[in-house]
């Protein structure tokens, strides 16, 4: 499983998070070739070299008409300060256009229309406008589509199985926007950040920017700690500024240590395949975290068929869990307590289900941490053909279970009960 875990310390923006993911490909020229030959109006890419706090990086400078992007941020002799470059506002059907005109693949204009949906929808929501009436300002400009464009396809190169994103720092103070002076983090990256775990930090400036907070959220799946790692690169992008901290987004790339290589091979050998024992000592951390949002809502007016029916969408929806508890209510009522984990990625879809799908007037919100083992799932060769075997391991504890289905298949096949399949598999 290959994992790409970003440290947001620093905070976010797109030319950082183009810089760090640049750093960790192989064809580095190549790229930046291809995104050059993008077909971004008036936009030229260049990879340079960086050193912050000792640190050598990769800062993404792109140019539009030959004029860099400039700082916005409002620091102590510098109230007065202006865009030195002057920003078109463009609509989002105007920002559509100029994705679908891309000399990219299918996949990089999905996500670069997905990543602008979640600006527009932060956008409509901060100046209470329909989508369709807003006007980018800042993440409107051709730089913007540049980085984002960037990082969607050094994403499609990489091609991780898992992003984990660290608790985004966005700095604090205000910033000069083209509606005038705002604090930081501006309405937008707000709007955006919502569900994800960020903070403050003890640096006055401008550290996540919407375009940023924007590809944390489309691209991260889970918010926490870096898991354990074989670790194989480690880029840093760049920005701008200079700071007492470095001012760079870290990115690691590697493989998850609970899914080393010789656990993924999964071909039949004609007998048991051994799978490495997870290390039993709990300070080895083998085991792992994450971030879930748990939802819980309660009813008292639907039938056990229709719970059912809801649960089954749920978990087409995303969920990771669906469970229910018998409850007594209002007027001694018997009502139902249906409770849903869901990874804060997904929070978009599910809810919108749990109204569908369910009579409930309201849902409850809990951000949860979880301590989880990690889990894989190798292929053993029986007597009674392939078998999947589940094997979960971390924190001093080592669990194995074939899985159900197989069994089921097995004992419906050798008119046995499921138990006398797990004897034999056992003897074996």
């Amino acid at each position: 499983m290959k994992v790409l875990f970003l440290d947001l310390g620093m905070g976010a923006a797109g030319d950082m998070f183009a810089g760090a993911l640049y750093e960790l490909i192989e064809d580095k020229e190549g790229f930046i070739s291809e995104i050059n030959a993008a077909g971004i109006p008036g936009v030229t890419v260049k990879a340079r070299p960086s050193v912050k706090c000792g640190i050598l990086g990769t800062h993404m400078c792109v140019t539009v008409d030959g004029i860099e992007e400039k700082s916005t941020d409002l620091v102590p002799g510098q109230e007065d300060h202006v865009h030195e470059k002057n920003h078109t506002h463009r609509s989002a059907a105007d920002i559509e256009m100029i994705i679908n005109g891309l000399n990219v693949s299918k996949k990089v204009k999905s996500d670069v229309k997905a990543v602008y949906g979640i600006i527009a929808d932060a956008e409509s929501r901060a100046h209470g406008m329909q989508v369709s009436e807003i006007h980018f300002h800042e993440v409107g400009s051709m730089d913007a589509v540049a980085d984002i464009t960037s990082v969607c396809m050094l994403m499609e190169k990489l091609k991780p199985d898992k992003v984990i994103a660290s608790f985004v720092c966005t700095g604090y103070g205000h910033v000069r926007s083209g509606h005038g002076v705002i604090p930081v983090p501006a309405p937008a990256a707000a709007n955006i950040l919502e569900g994800i775990p960020s903070y403050e930090g003890g640096i006055k400036a401008e550290l996540c920017t919407p375009t940023g907070a924007a590809l944390v959220k489309y691209f991260a799946g889970e918010f926490g700690r870096m898991p354990v790692l074989y670790k194989k690169k480690t880029g840093y992008g760049m920005g701008t500024k200079d700071f007492e901290a470095c001012n760079a987004l870290r990115a690691v790339f590697g493989e998850d240590a609970a899914f080393s290589d010789s656990r993924a091979d999964s071909s039949f050998a004609g007998s048991e395949k051994t799978l490495p024992r997870v290390n039993a000592d709990p300070d080895d951390a083998a085991g792992g975290t994450d971030r879930v949002i748990e939802l819980s809502l309660t009813v008292d007016d639907m039938t056990g068929e229709e719970i059912g029916f809801a649960c089954e969408k749920l978990f087409e929806a995303g969920a990771l869990d669906v469970y229910t508890c018998p409850v007594y209510m209002k007027k001694n009522r018997p009502g139902c307590v249906i409770d849903i984990l869901v990874k804060e990625s997904q929070r978009g879809k599910i809810i919108p289900a749990v109204f569908k799908y369910t009579t409930t007037l309201g849902i409850r919100e809990a951000l949860c941490e979880r301590y989880i083992l990690k889990r894989n799932t190798e292929i053993i060769e029986t007597e009674f053909g392939p078998v999947r075997k589940k094997i979960s391991g971390g924190y001093g504890a080592l669990k194995e279970k074939a899985e159900y289905e197989d069994l089921a298949r097995i004992a419906d096949k050798m008119s046995l009960g499921i138990s006398g399949i797990k004897e034999r598999l056992k003897e074996k």
